[in-house]
């Protein structure tokens, strides 16, 4: 029987440490995948470069030299803010009340039936409230190359930049769907008229690990939040 026992605390320990790494995962917004979908490529005739014409790396005499091939760079001005606000509230109010006597029954007196009668009641109230909020403002400026051109002329654009200072290092990535006519001069474009962007800034060092938990706290406060 003790064994028995053993092997139940065993299993459910376990089962808890499972649990409990589920927990620890980062939380996922339960988005619809796929969020991009490519053009469907267009097979154009080849074309025979010239002696001086170069198809694959022409450009314009009169136009500004901006990114439109795999390789060049495109200045990404990063303009986002982010603002969200919910609130509710609830509020439930129910009572009842009921009550039963017995007047007159046959082979018992008057003065017993005065004590044959019931009363009950019953209430039930709730009220709750809630509200959240969120504000995320975000300015900087990040140069990325060009990875790929679509079948549309879009541009597919990627890149990071890497900040060290003293024993801290801060990463900004950044990546997105860049329409070739949304390019302003001076070859950059809004962050706001990117498509699928997708912008990270992570940083490594001192700060990052006295602002971060450990995993083993992290591990029972998934069980005990409180």
């Amino acid at each position: 029987m003790t064994k028995f026992f053993i092997r139940v605390t065993i299993v459910g320990v376990m089962l808890g440490a499972i649990s409990g790494c589920a927990q620890l995962a980062t939380p996922k917004v339960d988005v619809l995948e796929p969020t991009s979908a490519r053009p469907v490529p267009i097979m154009a005739p080849a074309v025979s470069n010239g002696a001086i014409f170069q198809n694959a790396a022409h450009r314009p005499l009169f136009e500004d030299r901006r990114a439109r091939n795999v390789g060049d760079v495109l200045t990404i001005q990063i303009q986002e803010r982010t603002s969200a606000r919910q609130s509710s509230s609830s509020k439930l109010d129910r009572s009842g009340k009921a009550e039963g006597a017995i007047s007159a029954a046959p082979f018992l007196k008057p003065s017993t039936l005065g004590r044959l009668n019931a009363k009950g009641s019953s209430s039930n109230a709730f009220e709750g409230t809630g509200e959240t909020g969120s504000d995320n403002t975000f300015n900087g400026t990040i140069t990325v190359t060009v990875v790929e051109v679509l079948g549309n002329g879009n541009l597919v654009v990627s890149g990071d930049k890497q900040v060290g200072i003293n024993q801290t290092s801060e990463t900004l990535r950044f990546s997105g769907v860049v329409n070739p006519t949304s390019i302003q001069a001076g070859n950059s474009v809004n962050s706001t008229q990117v498509a699928d962007a997708r912008l990270q800034v992570r940083g490594k060092g001192d700060i990052d690990r006295a602002q971060t938990s450990g995993w083993l706290t992290r591990f029972f406060m998934s069980f005990a939040p409180i």
